[in-house]
């Protein structure tokens, strides 16, 4: 039996997406380099893995734009 993400609200769960940002569901906290807290403002958040987003280290989908470039 699989218990699906939406079963357990408390637990904090990331999931890779290829060519994209980390996908992070669930209560967490996150801090900057100061230890100073991130607001997202929402409740499940994008972390960029390019290093080309404007508002690191948060995901703002330039690695799409970039990719369609390349083609």
């Amino acid at each position: 039996m699989s218990i699906s993400e939406a079963d357990q609200p408390d637990r904090v769960t990331i999931r890779a997406y290829p060519n994209g940002p980390l996908l992070v569901r669930g209560p967490l906290e996150l801090r900057d380099e100061h230890g100073e807290p991130i607001d997202s403002g929402r409740a499940t958040i994008a972390l960029c893995r390019c290093g080309r987003s404007s508002i690191k280290p948060l995901c703002d989908g330039t690695h799409a734009i970039n990719r369609r470039r390349k083609q």
